[in-house]
């Protein structure tokens, strides 16, 4: 029997969900409506051949994905400010895009402590690249835009 999971690894869960979920809109021009609920259905908590979804928070996933789409190009363009000249958020890779998207979200219009966002979503980085630098350089970005969005909490 598994036991249920904490109010964290539910909001942790809903963080990795909402980076997929930004990822799948942006790759197959799908509605957020569309993928929301596809989310919601199908993957909250569902149960695969290869394991079982744990179940997300399913407000703070709605929140994070709204914020992101909403506030897409104010996002975009604190991450490009984070990034080097050469390399805008448009050359870099769409789940990365698509994480700093989702973490921009929660740094500029929700109540997420800098901190927490910026480490919450290097370790949704490792699990989408769990052999990469990408964790390092994640880290370097959000906290260039933590920094740019919430100088008080540094």
């Amino acid at each position: 029997m598994t036991t249920a999971p904490t109010k964290r690894q539910m909001k942790s869960a809903a963080r990795l969900y909402a980076v997929q979920a930004l990822f799948q809109m942006e790759s197959s021009g799908q509605t957020i409506k569309a993928v929301c609920r596809e989310f919601e259905v199908h993957r909250f908590g569902a149960t695969y051949d290869e394991g079982e979804f744990i179940e997300g928070d399913l407000d703070h996933f709605r929140a994070v994905v709204d914020h992101a789409v909403n506030w897409q190009a104010l996002i975009d363009q604190m991450t490009d400010r984070a990034l080097v000249a050469k390399w805008p958020i448009g050359r870099i890779d769409p789940v990365l895009r698509a994480l700093f998207r989702a973490a921009g979200a929660e740094l500029t219009q929700m109540d997420t402590p800098p901190k927490v966002a910026i480490t919450e979503y290097v370790d949704v980085a490792r699990a989408f690249f769990p052999e990469g630098k990408e964790s390092g350089f994640v880290n370097a970005v959000l906290d260039h835009m933590a920094r740019e969005a919430k100088p008080a909490a540094f």
